[in-house]
């Protein structure tokens, strides 16, 4: 029998789809490709007893996806989504001295995305990798994500990556997946997560917010463009672009402040009670959360590309398009300026005396951020820095694009003290409710997209209540069969 293809495509203007359905009949076989229009895709076969048998399958497949709004298309015709790829330049630095590096892990591609906690460090890069390392420079795992890391983003213990795919991947659990997608039209720029509420910034100033249901809240354009800001608490979401920082009530009623500041915002970090802005005209902006005053300005020497802060502010580090990095006190004055080493640093964090950066070069560097570290740096007395190899064995997590791609159990192999969830249709959505006994039965949970099919009942091993009222996923997901 010829071989038989059908190609569909999902696309509404301003809904968040923007993605294509291919299936393949081949005699027995069954060949099923999808992803984001403009992209390659991914690809899955089955095999099937008889061709009459995976035709029906075929043909099942295709019905699900038209019931879900998918229509046939002619490959080609509908542009990829938008993508912005940060054009960023980086100098020598003009420090005397370089920073006390204590390790240095080369991720391969330029690298934005940054996570460190009390457990581990996460590095994102424009390659789609991302890898965890531990405190000490080990490299512990890598996560192959289908585009570009724009930013990673932290909620209490789950981690975001907001990709170039128009995704955001839940990387929390052994097998990442897709917790949002963002609307087709949003050029994403930048990313915060605050209690499972996600906020998008993006190329053209514009501000979107979604729940964690992955449905769209509120949206806004700012007076400016090029959106790299967005910080969120539970008052308002911070957003910083071309014309400055504005600041918008969390709920979205209107907007509480607008500050100009000298020079777009690049970057951008936020405490209890302010958010720095780094800025194209060489300064750091420190503005009150309650006002939107400028409190203090941190000067440098050129173009801020990334800040963070020590807790409650007492230091500020910045880094410039010049490859060199700063430290302040809280009122504004120099105390130390360095060399990274090798590239200017695109973000950046600080925790426990270290100073972590991501830089233009790939690399994923741990500084010495101590005092007595920096005045030897200042002094010519550096260590010599360990270049941090990935193991060859490293294991390699990808994405569980669709339910073919989840392990399957029967209730009797369930791990023990695995939690039992339904995918239930309620008002034309697809819902995740917990089965199990002990959690509360109108809560829905944060649930990978792609395996959401009405009436299937999966296995969590880990599932934990969060604020808002919803519960997250963090363990394995297995398919009951």
């Amino acid at each position: 029998m010829a071989r038989e293809t059908t190609y569909l495509e999902l696309s509404q203007d301003g809904g968040g789809a923007h993605k294509f359905y291919e299936v393949t009949v081949d005699g027995t076989a069954v060949s099923v490709r999808y992803g984001r229009i403009g992209a390659d895709g991914q690809l899955t076969v089955s095999s099937f007893p008889t061709a009459e048998k995976a035709r029906a399958a075929a043909a099942k497949k295709v019905g699900e996806k038209v019931r879900k709004g998918y229509a046939p298309a002619v490959q080609g015709q509908r542009a990829a989504r938008s993508v912005t790829r940060r054009q960023v330049t980086s100098a020598p630095s003009t420090a005397r001295a370089v920073a006390p590096v204590l390790w240095r892990f080369r991720t391969g591609s330029a690298a934005f995305g940054i996570h460190v906690d009390e457990d581990r460090c996460w590095v994102g890069n424009q390659a789609g990798d991302v890898y965890t390392l531990s405190h000490g420079g080990e490299v512990l795992a890598r996560y192959s994500l289908p585009d570009g890391v724009k930013c990673l983003v932290a909620d209490d213990f789950w981690i975001y990556a907001g990709c170039d795919d128009g995704t955001v991947y839940d990387l929390s659990s052994k097998v990442p997946f897709g917790a949002y997608t963002i609307a087709a039209d949003v050029d994403i720029y930048w990313l915060d997560i605050h209690e499972g509420v996600l906020n998008v910034s993006d190329a053209g100033g514009g501000l979107t917010v979604i729940d964690h249901e992955d449905e769209h809240q509120w949206s806004r354009k700012s007076g400016g463009t090029g959106a790299w800001m967005v910080r969120a608490d539970e008052r308002a979401v911070f957003h910083g672009h071309s014309g400055g920082v504005t600041a918008y009530a969390a709920d979205g009623t209107g907007q509480l402040w607008h500050t100009k500041t000298p020079g777009g915002v690049l970057f951008g970090w936020q405490e209890d009670h302010a958010v720095y802005a780094g800025t194209v005209r060489n300064s750091v902006q420190r503005l009150s959360k309650a006002t939107g005053a400028i409190e203090v300005s941190y000067a440098c020497d050129a173009a801020v590309y990334s800040c963070a802060t020590s807790p409650d502010g007492r230091h500020v580090f910045a880094a410039d398009s010049s490859s060199s990095v700063y430290c302040f006190d809280a009122d504004g004055r120099r105390l130390w300026k360095l060399g990274t080493g090798g590239g200017s640093a695109l973000s950046m964090q600080y925790l426990d005396e270290r100073l972590y950066l991501v830089t233009t070069d790939g690399s994923l560097v741990c500084v010495d951020a101590s005092e007595q570290a920096i005045t030897s740096a200042q002094q010519g007395s550096v260590p010599a820095p360990v270049d941090v190899k990935s193991a060859a064995a490293l294991p390699v997590f990808t994405p569980a694009a669709s339910a073919a791609a989840v392990a399957t159990v029967s209730m009797a192999s369930a791990p023990a003290g695995g939690v039992v969830v339904e995918c239930v249709q309620q008002g034309g959505r697809m819902r995740v409710h917990v089965v199990s006994g002990g959690f509360e039965p109108s809560w829905n949970v944060q649930f990978p997209r792609g395996i959401r099919e009405a009436g299937a009942r999966y296995v969590v091993d880990g599932l934990h209540a969060a604020s808002g009222g919803f519960y997250r996923v963090r363990g394995e997901i297995r398919r009951l069969v």
